[in-house]
């Protein structure tokens, strides 16, 4: 079902379903993303079914604030912290150590989370109202192209999604930037919509 962002309803709606394990679509700063609860394993799992996705391949998650980053990280070093108070909300994903009891297909068993904060209106929105995290894995079967619309995301899942919030047609393009911290200090893992150059730290990053 596709219901319109500018209902207050759908994002009832999408929060009741996400507390009882569904799995919806939403549009995010750059492709529409699939959301679950990342703290139900049981929504997890359905996720990477319907999405196709390989187990040991993680997912990252979005937040509502910067708070809510220590649900999932187990610490937020200062390099982090400093990136995050610069280009949040903003297409940055941040790579942590994880906590140790998330759920193991959140993290791809790779012992760390990349975290979120959009600052797409919709999809901070529906954050509010879930109240806590959501995943937000690009809209598409693995190795295929995201959708940039509600209409792609119906094309492409068909009734195998509980609800489509239809946000408009979102930007595409390139994802966003990946960037991840060890004892080694920072490493940009991937390229994105924020550049090295505007991340005013080309010279300290590598890619690994």
């Amino acid at each position: 079902m596709i219901a319109s962002a500018s209902s207050p309803e759908t994002f009832w709606e999408a929060a009741r379903l996400l507390k009882q394990g569904g799995l919806i679509a939403f549009p995010t700063e750059t492709y529409y993303g699939l959301a679950v609860d990342p703290f139900n394993a049981q929504a997890l799992q359905r996720l990477f079914t319907v999405k196709q996705r390989a187990a040991n391949k993680p997912v990252l998650v979005l937040v509502h604030d910067q708070a809510q980053v220590r649900l999932l990280a187990e610490k937020v070093p200062a390099e982090l912290q400093r990136l995050m108070d610069r280009f949040w909300p903003g297409p940055l994903t941040v790579v942590y150590p994880a906590q140790k009891e998330l759920p193991a297909l959140l993290t791809g068993g790779t012992g760390t989370i990349g975290i979120r904060q959009s600052p797409n209106l919709t999809a901070m929105r529906l954050l509010e109202e879930f109240g806590g995290p959501i995943t937000a894995t690009s809209a598409n079967h693995s190795g295929a192209a995201a959708a940039v619309t509600a209409a792609e995301v119906e094309a492409i899942f068909g009734k195998e999604l509980d609800l489509i919030i239809n946000g408009g047609c979102t930007p595409g393009g390139a994802g966003s930037t990946l960037v991840a911290w060890d004892q080694q200090g920072l490493h940009c893992l991937r390229k994105g919509l924020i550049s090295l150059a505007e991340l005013g730290l080309e010279k300290l990053f590598s890619f690994a």
